[in-house]
């Protein structure tokens, strides 16, 4: 079982990351936050003071078709913004 994801790169975790020291990572949904700073801390070698998850719901939808109607739903996704130690830092751009 994976805990991260993928590292979430929006303007709002941009500026999150440059004024406040968190970074955004999108995280398995069983995934607790004691698993997410372990995983945080050996991906990346840096110590995390704080972990804040954010559960997101999926969103249904419904569409009137041809063939009648669509039923629909997104997939639901765990969020995990991390807080680093002071003078710690994630560079989420060396890798590409």
């Amino acid at each position: 079982m994976s805990i991260l994801i993928k590292p979430i790169i929006t303007e709002k975790a941009t500026a999150d990351s440059e004024l406040k020291n968190c970074y955004w990572f999108s995280v398995n949904t069983k995934a607790n936050k004691v698993e997410i700073k372990k995983a945080v801390e050996a991906a990346y070698g840096v110590s995390v003071e704080k972990v804040r998850t954010i559960n997101v719901r999926p969103d249904r939808r419904t569409r009137y078709t041809k063939t009648g109607l669509q039923h629909g739903k997104t997939n639901a996704v765990k969020k995990a913004i991390v807080q680093l130690a002071e003078g710690e830092m994630i560079d989420l751009y060396s890798n590409m």
